[in-house]
């Protein structure tokens, strides 16, 4: 059939991937079992590269995301089959692979009801590092890059990759990739799950990808399974604590992008266009959170997004409260990130000399040498504290960092309000 042009086709095939690369590996892998999970993970790709050959000149199929299952089956198939010859198992892989589809159906005996929460969790091994079990599950099961894990992590892409091949050869040799059968597992891997699922929302919030600075899709699909975590009965209060911060960022995403597609700043968004049934629906997920005993970081989080959702504007913000909030998150998750984010709470609580102060003061800075909203908030408390000179230069810092087009013309913006202060 005719179809859109080469723009359309090509994003068409991001988001389908975005939205079905984990379910298509993990009912793969359910089909071929964890020593194939690379072979699973080279016939989605493969999918998605036909995809973007095919689907570039306007021929889309009548339904791309069946499409893509097929095409990815079919590759697994052609790749056992090249198999046969050295591995005893694989005609019997293929004709289990025949004769099984793609169905999506529950796992006899397993507490989750998702094959793709089902194959997070089984990544989520013991034998794995917590941030090596999240990089796992970002890279095979919702389609990230390792730029983008590099990105998300303030990690070299090398150290990456190495950590990435590691991992996957640990859970291949261990082959228990279903081995999740109850609610005390289900309980000590749900941090990694929860983790991986707040970085693909954080992604599509505010990522690194080259062209699009907002991706809603990524958005919905870190909101979606959350959704299915909370269905569980292991996942506790902090799940509930995750949707919360999902629903009050979520329901800024409609302010965050100006009339021709430029990002704005908190100061620059018209609240009207926020999300109100959402903030509403932050708010009773938030109230949920707190049935239980243990105040986590994701309590914390949501606290704070909740306190941004509900001020009439960036004055009338309640910036002690978040400083206050930021204090007890650091004590929890002392990170260079975390760390940023209080002093930007301390300068806008206490003063431009205080934030300044307080930036200074962040430990293992190195590991924001490539982020560019270390140097931008730096210029912003340059800026009011009267320096616009050295905010201009902080802010040619930042521009030499920024991820894509919707960033560098946030930054120019700021430039430009240095020029006319200097004038």
């Amino acid at each position: 059939m005719t179809g859109p042009a080469l723009p359309e086709g090509a994003r068409l095939a991001d988001h389908l991937f975005r939205h079905q690369s984990g379910r298509m590996v993990s009912q793969l892998v359910r089909v071929l079992g964890v020593r194939n999970l690379s072979l699973a993970e080279d016939a989605v790709q493969d999918a998605l590269l036909r995809a973007l050959e095919t689907w570039k000149f306007g021929r889309l199929p009548k339904d791309p995301a069946g499409w893509l299952f097929a095409s990815a089956r079919n590759r697994a198939l052609d790749l056992l089959r090249r198999q046969a010859t050295q591995d005893r198992a694989a005609p019997a892989l293929v004709w289990s692979l025949e004769q099984a589809g793609l169905p999506e159906e529950r796992a006899e005996g397993s507490p989750l009801a998702d094959d793709e929460l089902r194959l997070m969790f089984a990544c989520c091994d013991p034998a794995l590092g917590p941030q090596a079990q999240v990089a796992v599950i970002l890279k095979y099961l919702c389609g990230f890059s390792v730029q983008e894990i590099a990105q998300a992590f303030l990690a070299t892409e090398a150290a990456v990759e190495k950590q990435l091949f590691r991992s996957r050869r640990t859970i291949e040799e261990r082959g228990e990739l279903f081995a999740v059968t109850d609610e005390r597992q289900v309980r000590a891997r749900l941090p990694s799950v929860q983790g991986a699922i707040y970085l693909l929302f954080s992604e599509g919030y505010q990522g690194a990808h080259k062209e699009q600075a907002v991706r809603e899709d990524l958005c919905l699909e870190a909101v979606r399974l959350g959704e299915l975590l909370a269905r569980m009965p292991a996942a506790g209060p902090e799940t509930q604590a995750l949707l919360a911060l999902f629903c009050f960022l979520a329901a800024r995403l409609p302010g965050r992008l100006g009339g021709d597609g430029e990002l704005l700043l908190l100061a620059e968004q018209d609240r009207a266009r926020w999300d109100r049934a959402l903030i509403a629906e932050g708010l009773r997920r938030l109230d949920l959170s707190a049935r239980g005993e243990a105040l986590t970081a994701w309590h914390l989080e949501a606290a704070i997004a909740g306190q941004h959702a509900q001020a009439e504007s960036l004055a009338l913000t309640r910036w002690a409260s978040i400083r206050e909030l930021y204090d007890l998150l650091f004590r929890l998750r002392p990170t260079p990130v975390v760390a940023l984010n209080r002093a930007i709470a301390v300068g806008m609580a206490e003063g431009p000399e205080a934030g300044l102060a307080a930036l200074s003061a962040i430990d293992d800075r190195e590991r924001l040498a490539r982020y560019p909203f270390l140097p931008a908030a730096v210029a912003e408390f340059e800026l009011r504290a009267g320096r616009p000179a050295a905010a201009a230069q902080q802010l040619r810092a930042a521009l030499r960092l920024a991820r894509n087009p919707a960033e560098e013309s946030q930054l120019r913006r700021k430039l430009a309000l240095c020029a006319a202060a200097r004038s």
